[in-house]
Parts: structure tokens; C-alpha cells; sequence
């Protein structure tokens, strides 16, 4: 793993932002729920100007309002092909999978997992998932395991310095 930070930091949705449950009403409508605590992992990476991008097998509206809300910089919705998205990515921005987070918990994740420099698995995975991780993150899916994930590729002293500067621009 590298010692530097990561230019770009991806997530899967499902199982990492959320506990992988899906919710439907007897009308069709689908809710999710997501844990606020991943939104300062979003702050923290761009507050470093590294920015975050979502990657989910699922296409649906509320996670495209997730993203717009905590302004995540790419949500791919329907994802079949999330090592092409981000082999895309990496030409757009000059890097390589090398310079990637990934945080994922499941079979479409796999090759992914594989190829970046950090790679981070919610503990809920399964273990033949969560052995592909070089990031080791203790949270659930659905409890913040993408905070931890950042938290953890960026440091405590670098997360300290990032709520004390966002706390002394509050005052």
C-alpha cells in the first residue's frame, strides 16, 4: 500500500454506505438508509482536494441525491463494469489504479478490489471479500465504514488538522 494519499477515492453504495438492506413500501417506492457519519468522510477527502466517486451496480434516484447533496464529484448509477469506469477515470485524471481507493463489500467488487492501491472492505463482508482489503476498516456496512475508510488512508494527524482548521473557520 502506499504511503501517499490517494487522487481519487471511489465507493460502492450498498452494503458500504448502507447495511445492503433494501426497504420497499407496498407502493414500489424504495428507501435506503445511510449513516450521516459518512458525509465527513466525503469532507475530508475534499478537503484535501481529493476527489470521491460513487460506483454502484444499483440505478436509482436516491442514491443520485445522496451524492448531489454531500456533492460527491462522479455517481455512476447501474454500473456493470466498475474496473472500465474507473480505467476511464484514471485516463481522465492522469493517474492510474495504483493512485485509487476503493471501498466495496461484494462480488462486483471484486476485481476492483484487486487492482487499486487502497483497497477497504466493510467488516459485514463476506470474509473471502474482506481478504482482498489492505485498508482495514472495523465498521459494518450502513455505520460508517466509508468515514473510517477515508479516516483511515488519511490518518489522525491529517483528520485532526482538517476539524481544526474547519472548527477555527467556524469561529
Amino acid at each position: 500500500m502506499n504511503r501517499k494519499f490517494p487522487k481519487l477515492i471511489l465507493t460502492d453504495i450498498d452494503g458500504v454506505w448502507t447495511d445492503g438492506g433494501m426497504y420497499y413500501d407496498g407502493t414500489n417506492v424504495e428507501l435506503k438508509k445511510f449513516h450521516t457519519y459518512d458525509s465527513a468522510g466525503v469532507l475530508f477527502a475534499h478537503n484535501l482536494g481529493i476527489p470521491v466517486g460513487i460506483l454502484t451496480g444499483e440505478n436509482t434516484e436516491i442514491v443520485q441525491r445522496r451524492a448531489t447533496k454531500l456533492e460527491v464529484d462522479y455517481c455512476y448509477l447501474g454500473c456493470k463494469d466498475k474496473v472500465a469506469i474507473t480505467s476511464q477515470l484514471c485516463e481522465d485524471l492522469g493517474i492510474t489504479f495504483e493512485d485509487v481507493a476503493y471501498i466495496g463489500d461484494d462480488l462486483n467488487d471484486l476485481k476492483l478490489l484487486k487492482l487499486v492501491g487502497w483497497a477497504g472492505v466493510p467488516s459485514s463482508a463476506p470474509k473471502y471479500i474482506q481478504d482482498l482489503a489492505n485498508v482495514h476498516v472495523e465498521k459494518k456496512g450502513g455505520e460508517g465504514a466509508f468515514r473510517e475508510f477515508v479516516e483511515t488512508i488519511l490518518g489522525d494527524s491529517i483528520i485532526c488538522k482538517i476539524i481544526n482548521d474547519i472548527h477555527l473557520s467556524n469561529q
